[in-house]
């Protein structure tokens, strides 16, 4: 007979009336919360009889931290972000484990000692990657890179699904909006765009694609910059969330609404950002909880391997097939 499942940090939340991002500070000691605050959440722990894996602990031994290591040059504070740290704090957490950001020196490497590490902002010739093997740390990636341990959402398929569907609704015109192309979450949401264009017998037109720079408000600029200087679709792929907001706020000052003038498809299916759109939901718990799994096959000295988390498409009210509504501008 099974006991009773541990309780989590989100019920710990919801009893102290806080964020899970709170208990995860109070758990893991660190400052930032009022002493009213805190003692609500240890009086929640004892309540719900709280306990980490302590299996974990028997494993690691005292040290418990994993820090975090962003790629130089990374936004960290985005909606994403914000929601993957949050899952890994949970996930983490389960296991009798705490993680918290670590500082690196230029080439992205920790200056400070952790039990493992998980990589964010995978990018082509990343040198944190080769610097942690020589080390003989045990990592996880974030992202794909043969011969480690690492989790990525399958974006090409995503990016394949998302240009797919405007192709069916009788796009010809579609323009990519992305950024960061040597990251390979804007890459490989690149290369599905184009196998769906291949599929469906198009040309690939570089001059539809455009820098979004991964933000909304560069995602606004490239979008009017673009139709102002005479490029033309009907459709726009925007290859996160954050970006597709940008491209709608940008249509609309230009005239054009979403979808009758120009179908809109975002990436992500973020929590309140992307509850209006037609974009790809890829599932951020899955991801935190797989990269925790191999973090454990990694502290054991298993040979690495790598898991890719399905994505789909989840179709909303920003694509319309074309010629239903208004026409774009002339």
């Amino acid at each position: 007979m099974q006991g009773k499942p541990r309780p989590t940090i989100k019920e710990i939340a919801r009893l102290a009336n806080v964020s899970t991002g709170t208990v995860s500070r109070v758990l893991n000691g660190r400052p930032g919360v009022s002493p009213g605050t805190r003692a609500k959440v240890l009086e929640a722990v004892r309540t719900l009889g709280f306990v980490p894996n302590a299996a974990a602990r028997e494993l690691v031994g005292k040290s418990t931290l994993v820090g975090l290591l962003f790629a130089p040059g990374v936004r960290r504070y985005t909606p994403y972000f914000a929601l993957l740290l949050e899952a890994l704090s949970e996930a983490l957490w389960r296991e009798g484990l705490r993680v918290t950001e670590v500082s690196t020196d230029p080439q992205g490497l920790p200056r400070e000692e952790a039990l493992a590490y998980i990589l964010l902002g995978a990018h082509d010739h990343d040198p944190r990657i080769e610097g942690l093997k020589a080390q003989g740390k045990p990592f996880v990636l974030i992202g794909t890179y043969p011969g480690v341990f690492w989790v990525a959402p399958d974006d090409r398929q995503g990016g394949y699904l998302a240009t797919r569907h405007l192709l069916e609704l009788g796009h010809r015109e579609v323009a990519l909006l992305t950024g960061h192309l040597h990251h390979q979450a804007g890459r490989e949401r690149l290369l599905g765009y184009k196998n769906a264009l291949l599929e469906a017998g198009l040309t690939f037109r570089s001059e539809l694609v455009l820098d979004g720079d991964f933000d909304a408000l560069s995602a606004y600029r490239a979008v009017r910059r673009a139709w102002e200087g005479g490029l033309r679709f009907s459709a726009l792929f925007a290859a996160s969330d954050e970006m597709a907001l940008g491209a709608w706020a940008a249509l609309e000052d230009l005239g054009l609404k979403v979808p009758e003038a120009v179908s809109l498809v975002g990436y992500d299916d973020l929590p309140e950002l992307g509850e209006r759109l037609t974009t790809v939901h890829q599932d951020i718990p899955t991801v935190a909880q797989e990269a925790v799994t191999l973090l454990r096959a990694a502290l054991q000295g298993s040979p690495p391997f790598g898991k890719r988390v399905p994505v789909y498409l989840v179709p909303r009210g920003t694509t319309a097939r074309k010629g239903v509504g208004t026409r774009p501008n002339p």
